[in-house]
């Protein structure tokens, strides 16, 4: 099952196949051992969240009642591809999971789970599991890249470029060589899925989209060790990817430093339990109290000014309905902050429903600012604008 070498995917499959632990530079290393420990604190976040425990009973209705994969908001054992999903699930649920700028893209919900699983049901060293996790990383973020803003918009990236995050890191377990990588690519670009209309309703859909990419990344790497073929041109092929799912598509974003930027390394953690386009809002806001010595009483009107991708997501998040779409929505989690300094999981959990929360969310605006426009994604940034009461 030869292939060209010469394209970006086919480029982007030797990497993820051939890649080995020597290779990776040592601080790599040690920052995907701290991605780890994030995702297990996010993954552990999810128990007993309703969606997530919907998606575990599905997953463990239709598997073995044992296995050697670990489901870990109950500890049972599965299959991987079972306990894949529903660690998937559970791990995006808390909205602490990291993030890459660059790609809009959440590598460690969808890399993880499918890579953890298949490292215990075939005991891979722990060398093993990190080297194949970067793999993930660097595919997963390069492909978030490649797809471009315009995916964004429509697409859930980490819906998407997860399944072939998930494909490399299970690849890279497996052994596969790099024509089965393309192939196993292949079958997990076909499966790409995810779109944000479930933020309208407060639908549970975002679990679902971490749980089937995590999943079908996994089957496709399985099926490509067993001679199963996919598209040879994924990504940018005529009727592949790009030309389906994104306007702006960059294909030499695939291939752009492998082996000498390790854009793992570039992923960033969580300190509010929010989606990260609040987070600039956030840190701004706290960062005008604190000079001012403001309290939240005194805050009659903030305006966030933010980029497009922000206004997208968080924008159909008007009257939030349940916890979890609180977290995509500017002015509850800018209210949560003002009050109590964090937009933890705890202020989530106690303080959203409070009258004092909703008086100050519904005083939140968003505008597009064209300065930090043109920065997004490679940087997130915000300008604020607050008046207090004497103000008004």
């Amino acid at each position: 099952m030869t292939m060209s070498t010469a394209t970006p995917a086919a480029q982007l499959a030797a990497f993820a196949a051939d890649l080995r632990f020597d290779a990776i530079p040592e601080p790599v290393v040690r920052f995907t051992e701290n991605l780890l420990v994030d995702w297990f604190g996010s993954a552990v976040a999810g128990r007993g969240a309703r969606p997530v425990e919907s998606i575990a009973r599905f997953a463990q209705s239709m598997g073995p009642a044992e296995g050697p994969s670990e489901v870990l908001i109950n500890r049972r054992g599965s299959s991987p591809y079972l306990a894949a999903i529903a660690n998937a699930a559970a791990s995006h649920l808390a909205e602490q999971d990291d993030v890459h700028n660059g790609s809009v893209f959440h590598p460690a919900t969808v890399v993880f789970p499918a890579a953890v699983a298949v490292a215990q049901a075939i005991g891979a060293s722990g060398r093993q599991l990190l080297t194949a996790s970067v793999a993930g990383y660097e595919v997963g973020i390069r492909v978030g890249e490649f797809l471009g803003r315009s995916h964004y918009k429509v697409f859930h990236t980490t819906g998407t470029a997860g399944t072939l995050a998930s494909a490399a890191a299970v690849g890279n377990l497996l052994g596969l060589d790099a024509g089965q990588m393309q192939h196993a690519f292949g079958s997990a670009g076909t499966q790409s899925a995810g779109l944000w209309e479930f933020l309208r309703t407060a639908a549970d859909s975002k679990q679902l989209h971490t749980a089937h990419a995590a999943a079908a990344g996994l089957m496709s790497a399985y099926l490509g060790k067993d001679g199963f073929t996919g598209a040879a041109e994924i990504f940018e092929g005529a009727q592949g990817m790009a030309a389906g799912m994104s306007s702006d598509a960059s294909p030499l974003k695939l291939t752009a430093g492998l082996g000498r930027r390790w854009a793992t390394a570039e992923t960033s953690f969580k300190y509010h339990a929010s989606c990260r386009h609040t987070h600039p809002a956030a840190d701004a806001l706290l960062h005008v109290m604190r000079t001012h010595d403001l309290q939240h009483g005194d805050l009659a009107r903030v305006v966030t000014h933010v980029h497009q991708g922000a206004i997208d997501v968080l924008g159909p998040v008007v009257k939030p309905a349940t916890v979890h779409q609180s977290k995509f929505s500017m002015g509850t989690v800018l209210a949560l902050v003002a009050r109590y300094g964090h937009a933890g999981l705890t202020e989530f959990a106690q303080h959203v429903e409070v009258e004092v929360t909703r008086a100050l969310r519904d005083r939140v605006e968003m505008k597009l600012d064209h300065e930090v426009d043109a920065a997004y994604p490679q940087r997130w940034i915000c300008l604020l604008y607050t008046s207090d009461a004497a103000d008004e």
